[in-house]
């Protein structure tokens, strides 16, 4: 989240109503219901876990141990466990 100053995005006299209530404050404006992005989704990160966990949930059809894919990916046998076992896609 970055500083906007409230000159550069609001009209004259919606800046005049709002400074009735508050100023030189920062001031958090949500973003609108349903327009929020999931966790991981601006970064990336969470397509990036989604491709990690199916490429998790293949070696291990492939034969490969839980043990082998722990030591691998840097992560403990039960989250191993939870992610190969998951019926989440």
């Amino acid at each position: 989240m970055k500083y906007v100053n409230g000159n550069a995005v609001f009209p004259e006299r919606l800046l005049e109503e709002i400074q009735q209530y508050v100023q030189g404050e920062c001031v958090y404006i949500p973003q609108r219901e349903g327009r929020r992005m999931a966790w991981g989704e601006r970064s990336g990160q969470r397509a990036q876990l989604a491709r990690r966990n199916q490429a998790m949930r293949e070696q291990f059809r492939r034969g490969v141990s839980i043990e082998q894919l722990a030591l691998g990916y840097h992560l403990s046998p039960d989250r191993i466990k939870k992610i190969v076992y998951s019926t989440k896609p």
